[in-house]
This record gives structure tokens, sequence and C-alpha cells, in this order.
């Protein structure tokens, strides 16, 4: 809670009155965007007549696809978030630990080991839960390796996580080359993150899977706040710093994990979303970011399907699309100077 002094200055998470009331303002309109982008999902352009069992035979059809860009939304912003102050890095996202490179390899070697039925036997419920689990384990393995040692290094884990991503591609790669044209073509269609992707029996494990995670982040945002300020401050100020990074990192394995097993690879959307949230929000409190971001990542998700769906009947490439600008903002932060 903001406490107004002279000059219009305050001590909570905003500098002025006017910072805390453009921030509800912001707030508001992503609220309304979101809705009006999920309403527009579901029931635009529905070829049935209004109110008749077809009508609501396809929302509801659609209203699944909503909730997977909701989830997905959700697991991308407050993953990226979460990681970019644990790490004190705000050009690196998640994707840096190899989660899209081992998505990649497990279907890859499906395809290669199995033929094209191969992905018929990695879907199912189980299947969806061994690539979640293989994906959590191997980010623990690497962060209890890494960072619980006498001489742990946040930036080794992250140059190994490189590594290992870039491994686990060439193996990829080469195995792809070997697969017959038309087993390739099946194949690329689950390369790129799409919410079509998704099956509906996959929401009741992932999204109890996101609520937890997302839940114990947004609880800890105190926490994430003093991490934020760096090690030697974090531990002035009594914080265990490493112990607790290894659990933000576990937390943001599960969501990540979650998001990918779920519609594919989607590498620049949490980052995309994490930048413009920083910005609308001007606020270091990670308790007021995250609803932001939040929202933030549904509104670009949700309407770029709508606008790419409805305009241009192109739904396929929403993907390509959103990547293609998460790359190019990512080049101009980097090229950028200045503050972030």
């Amino acid at each position: 809670m903001q406490v107004p002094v002279r000059g219009g200055h305050g001590c909570g998470p905003f500098p002025t009155v006017r910072e805390q009331r453009r921030y509800r303002i912001v707030l508001a309109v992503l609220v309304v965007l979101a809705a009006a982008f999920g309403i527009g999902l579901v029931v635009w352009d529905n070829p049935m007549p209004l109110g008749s069992d077809g009508f609501w035979r396809i929302a509801q059809m659609r209203t699944t696809s909503v909730v997977v860009m909701a989830v997905v939304a959700f697991c991308q912003a407050a993953a990226t978030v979460s990681f970019q102050t644990a790490t004190n890095n705000r050009i690196i996202t998640p994707s840096i630990m190899g989660f899209e490179s081992l998505y990649v390899a497990v279907q890859t070697s499906a395809v290669y080991f199995l033929g094209a039925a191969g992905l018929v036997a990695l879907t199912g419920v189980p299947q969806f839960v061994l690539q979640v689990v293989l994906m959590v384990g191997l980010s623990i393995a690497l962060y209890g390796w890494l960072l619980s040692g006498r001489f742990g290094n946040l930036q080794v884990m992250l140059l190994i996580g490189i590594v290992v991503g870039g491994g686990l591609r060439a193996v990829s790669t080469f195995m792809q080359r070997l697969l017959t044209p038309s087993e390739f073509d099946i194949l690329t269609a689950r390369m790129f993150g799409s919410v079509s992707n998704a099956d509906v029996s996959y929401l009741p494990v992932a999204i109890p899977l996101c609520l937890v995670a997302g839940g114990l982040l947004l609880v800890r945002s105190q926490r994430l706040n003093v991490i934020a300020l760096g090690r030697d401050a974090a531990m002035n100020l009594g914080l265990n710093h490493r112990a607790e990074l290894i659990k933000v990192l576990t937390l943001v394995s599960v969501l990540m994990a979650t998001s990918t097993a779920l519609v594919g690879p989607m590498t620049f959307l949490g980052f995309l979303v994490a930048t413009l949230a920083y910005q609308f929000a001007n606020t270091y409190d990670h308790h007021r970011i995250f609803p932001v971001a939040v929202l933030v990542g549904f509104v670009v998700l949700a309407g770029s399907y709508f606008v790419m769906k409805n305009l241009f009947y192109a739904e396929g490439v929403v993907s390509i699309i959103i990547e293609l600008v998460g790359g190019s903002v990512f080049l101009l932060v980097i090229l950028r100077k200045g503050r972030l």
C-alpha cells in the first residue's frame, strides 16, 4: 500500500500516485482486451445459428483452445519473469535451459525409431506426464549439481544448459536428415508451438501443475523482490540466496515443462511478454508484475490467433509470427542502450 508524502512521492511499489493510477488503468485495459479476444475466439464467425445446439458445440470446442492459450500464457509469463529475476538478467529466457531442445529430441526420436506411428505413441496423458517429468528431472539434476555445491555458480549452470540444448538439437537434426520425406513432414507439424498440438485430456494435469507452481511463485513475490537486488544484498538481508534460487528455478522448470509438453516450443513468447510487462507495470514488485505479465501473454497469444484466423485465414502461422516478433524485440533489446 502506497503512503503519499509531500511532492506526490510514496514509499510503496510505485514512486507516485500517478504511477499507481497508471498501473490500475493498464491492468483494466488488459483485462478488457483479454476478455474481448477470449470471447471473440469463442463466438466470432460461428457458422451455426446463435443459441442452437450446434452453436454451443462449436463454442465448447473453441473454449478448449482458449483455455490452452490461457495455460500457455500463464506458464510462459510467470516462468520468464521469475527466471530473469533469479538470473538477474532481462535478456535471457528459461528456454536457455534446453526445454525446447529436449521436446524436439523426444518427438524426433519417436519418429526415427517407430516411424510415423511414433507420434501416436507419444499421445496420451501418461506420455504427457512422462515428458514433463523428463524435462523437470533434467533441470533439477542440473540445478542440484551446479548450485548446491560449495562452488555453485549460476553462470556456469546457464552455459551448461546452452551446451546441453545445443547437443540435443544436433542429435535431433542428425536423426531428421535420416527420415523419409513423409515422416519429416509429419514431424515438422510438431516442431512449432501450436495450440492444435494440445489434447483436451492433458488439461486436468496441466492446469493443476500451472496453478500450484504459479501460485507458489506469487506467494514468494517478496522473496523475488529481494533476489532481484542481487546475491550480496539478498544475503545481507538474511535470505538464503542459493536455496531460494533452487526453489524458484524448480518452479520455473515445472511451468516451462508443462507449456512445452502441451503445445510445443515457443522460444520468444516469454521474452516478449516479460519485456512488455516490465514496461507496462513500471514497478519492481513481482506481486504486481505477475498479473500484468499473464494478461499481456494472453492478449498477445489470443489476439494473434484472432487476427490471423479471422483477417488473414492463416492461424497455423501464429507461432511463427510470435517468434519473429519476439526475436526482433530480443535483438532490439540487445542492441539498445540505456535501461532494461
